[in-house]
């Protein structure tokens, strides 16, 4: 009998993935990643300088000095059987051409939106369609944001109605956590649908 405990315990590595976090200048993807990384999440931060005044539009952020130069990184195990690593996109249009690197290979991706600026999470929307990458529509909540129901920011947005529309605050752990699980769900849903479709 005891030689059946003394049996080494098989285990299974995890299986990984990769989620990209996406949306305008200073919507909120840096502290998105930072808030549900259980490793130190890698940020490649640079301060903003009078070189970039003509460059960067600073004025929907006024109080940010840094910005995203390349991609935010961080990882979270949901469970002991997935594991997401989050890859963070620049924010603003000359770092466009990081993005196919940064996308290649992704599960889904996050479009993080402040509703001040619905108009900024165009282009990775647009992205995403025409790369076929699933994805859902955070609405960041900020202090003093106007707040709107979701189906109205759908309608603004102009977006079918099978992309998912949720509420996120950014800040916190549980919340984003809520984003990456709606994300996988909606990316589990289709694969299935079209498994089934096929057969």
């Amino acid at each position: 009998m005891s030689a059946l405990y003394d049996r080494p315990v098989t285990t299974v590595a995890p299986i990984s993935v990769k989620i990209v976090i996406s949306g305008g200048f200073g919507v909120g993807k840096t502290t998105f990643v930072s808030s549900i990384s259980e490793i130190e999440p890698l940020l490649t931060e640079a301060d903003m300088t009078d070189e970039s005044v003509g460059i960067d539009n600073r004025d929907p952020v006024p109080g940010k000095v840094t910005t995203t130069v390349a991609l935010d990184f961080g990882r979270i195990s949901l469970d002991d059987a997935l594991r997401l690593y989050l890859f963070g996109t620049p924010g603003q249009d000359r770092y466009a051409f990081l993005w196919d690197d940064l996308v290649e290979g992704a599960l889904g991706a996050v479009v993080l939106l402040d509703t001040n600026r619905i108009e900024d999470c165009f282009p990775a929307i647009d992205y995403f369609e025409e790369h076929r990458v699933p994805f859902l529509v955070a609405v960041n909540y900020f202090p003093g944001t106007p707040q709107f129901e979701l189906e109205e920011v759908r309608e603004a947005l102009g977006v079918d109605g099978l992309v998912p529309l949720v509420l996120c605050d950014a800040r916190r752990r549980e919340s984003v956590k809520g984003v990456l699980v709606a994300l996988t769900e909606e990316v589990l849903a289709r694969r299935l649908a079209e498994q089934a479709a096929a057969y």
